[in-house]
């Protein structure tokens, strides 16, 4: 076979350090802007990106030549200096150490998109960590 082909799909999930509500609806369409920059810079493609004050979900079709903790630590520094150097946040801002990385197929992919899209009528119903256990248990 000449050439390699993957469907690789992972909603990301990752956090505020400590859980701080620090990340602003007024300019976390920036922040997930860039994050799709970082991630077509190192040839991955984001499909959507979306969250909460406190954490950020995002479905991201992976090349198989960068890890998924590679790439998160790619995604999270640049965007931790990003917050920093344009002063969005009181104080220092950074992303807690670790996140959640599940796969899902190309059939997926559609459903997980609506779900990261609807991050704020969710979270309306269901707190974060029950949200995210039940990500653990799946």
């Amino acid at each position: 076979m000449p050439n390699t082909y993957t469907q690789l799909y992972t909603h990301f999930v990752f956090v505020v350090k400590n859980r701080i509500c620090l990340l602003s609806e007024k300019w976390s369409g920036q922040l997930f802007q860039y994050m799709s920059g970082i991630a077509e810079h190192h040839g991955h493609k984001l499909y959507i990106a979306n969250g909460m004050s406190d954490h950020v979900h995002a479905l991201i079709s992976i090349n198989p030549n960068q890890s998924q903790s590679d790439l998160m630590y790619h995604l999270k520094r640049s965007t931790s200096l990003w917050i920093n150097e344009n002063k969005l946040t009181p104080g220092r801002f950074s992303w807690q150490e670790g996140f959640g990385a599940f796969s899902f197929s190309q059939s997926a992919v559609s459903n997980v998109c609506r779900y990261i899209e609807r991050q704020q009528e969710h979270h309306k119903i269901v707190r974060f960590r029950e949200e995210y256990i039940s990500f653990l248990k799946e």
